[in-house]
């Protein structure tokens, strides 16, 4: 049998997108479904993706490269193959049924909005267009935790770099609750430096007109609110779990769960984040502990293989296909902070920002991509063709000290110096607080 090592995606909490490595030996023809669902006790329309595995032999084929663990691992969301056209339901033990609609390929959210309760069995159900069914096992929780506090103080982490960490406390209401798996959205606020409130627009631009290229160019006004200040929100990509099964008390204290070091610009300005925590069965506990150790593995792609992770999903009938993932039903208590940098570090210089913000002056004009002459001296990209391909350039000033190789009558900057909507959006995040 051949073997392929497959690279597997999995969503582990709503909107927080966790890249992991495992390996199976498996046959040619193998595509394994990947699902990710968790059901809370919140009122609300639940969310369910479904992928497929991505085989190595087609990753090397375009050019990505094995797990490195030392190495973040590359964007591949778009080499995604997204299960479409599902029949999805989660059924409990009172005869119950909720239907899921598949909101965009692969992502099946709940028509109706609905609960998971406590000391009630859910099963999730997927029909597949290609006539598969898989089912996973009964699921339910029966424990709740307060997630007391989450706070943030400034210390040094095991490398030696200054930072914050992240910490929470947490008592379970019962001494069932002894399994916890936290996951985090992070917002931050963004400040272009460079910001004007001027702006290029560029119309009627004709590249290949001649005897020379066609346009016109503007500089137009602004208002403030158009990238100056922007927040982003980033989810959680490691698997975070805690235990008290080895402590006399069933609470957790001064338990950490993320790392900021001071340098990072995300906490330049104002931070926010919002932690959820998750009271996991012990079966729930030791599926995402042996996922983790998988991911963390520097011997995915080695002869030996650690073998099939199970799940409690299986298919019907087919003893022959595997299918990747974990239904699980847990109560979830979350909290939100905010922050300042200066509260940690009172009068001390700020993070730099993630670009390089250099200003000057490249030529207004291009000669036309129909020229077929000496095209004469090699200048930068013309301001014509980088406001043209959008993202590239920000309007600064007027060139009136002539700077630059080719110099032409406008200072620019990179885009994201001077539009924060390169890195975040404008919008105010409902939850904000100043």
């Amino acid at each position: 049998m051949k073997k392929i090592y497959y690279i597997l995606i999995l969503i582990l909490a709503v909107s927080c997108i966790e890249p992991f490595d495992i390996g199976q030996e498996v046959g040619d023809s193998q595509n394994i479904l990947v699902v990710q669902a968790t059901l809370t006790n919140e009122l609300k329309r639940h969310q369910i993706l479904i992928t497929r595995s991505l085989d190595l032999e087609s990753v090397n084929k375009l050019g990505i490269p094995p797990y490195d663990p030392n190495t973040p691992m590359r964007p591949i969301d778009t080499l995604i193959t997204y299960e479409q056209n599902a029949n999805v339901s989660i059924v409990d033990n009172l005869g119950n049924s909720y239907s899921f609609a598949e909101a965009e390929p692969g992502l099946y959210i709940s028509i109706s909005e609905f609960a998971a309760q406590n000391g009630i069995e859910y099963t999730l159900t997927i029909d597949t267009q290609d006539g598969d069914s898989y089912r996973s096992r009964p699921e339910g929780f029966t424990s709740t935790a307060v997630l007391e506090n989450v706070y943030a103080e400034r210390n040094s982490n095991d490398l030696g770099d200054e930072g914050l960490t992240l910490y929470v406390d947490s008592k379970g209401n019962d001494t069932g609750a002894k399994y916890y798996r936290y996951t985090y959205d992070e917002t931050y606020k963004i400040i272009a430096p460079e910001w004007k409130p001027e702006d290029f627009k560029l119309t009627n631009y004709d590249p290949c007109a001649l005897p020379e290229i066609t346009y016109d160019l503007e500089i137009i006004e602004r208002d403030e609110s158009e990238g100056k200040v922007c927040y982003n929100t980033v989810g959680s990509t490691e698997i975070i779990q805690g235990s008290t099964v080895d402590f006399q008390e069933n609470a957790i204290a001064h338990f950490p769960i993320r790392f900021i070091n001071r340098n990072n610009f995300i906490i330049t300005h104002r931070y926010s984040i919002l932690v959820r925590q998750y009271v996991q069965t012990q079966d729930a506990y030791s599926y995402y502990q042996a996922l983790n150790d998988f991911s963390a593995s520097e011997s995915i792609f080695s002869d030996v293989q650690p073998g099939f992770l199970n799940g409690n999903i299986d298919i019907l009938g087919d003893g022959e296909k595997n299918v990747l993932g974990y239904f699980e039903v847990a109560s979830v208590n979350e909290k939100r902070i905010f922050f300042n940098y200066e509260d940690f570090f009172p009068n001390e210089p700020l993070p730099d920002y993630p670009v390089a913000c250099f200003v000057t002056s490249p030529p207004l004009e291009h000669i036309s991509y129909c020229f077929t002459g000496d095209p004469g001296p090699l200048c930068p990209l013309s301001i014509v063709e980088s406001v043209s391909a959008g993202g590239l350039i920000a309007y600064y000033g007027l060139n009136d000290e002539n700077i630059g190789v080719c110099p032409g009558p406008y200072l620019v900057t990179y885009r994201a110096c001077g539009d924060c909507t390169e890195l975040g959006e404008s919008e105010v995040p409902e939850f904000w607080i100043e």
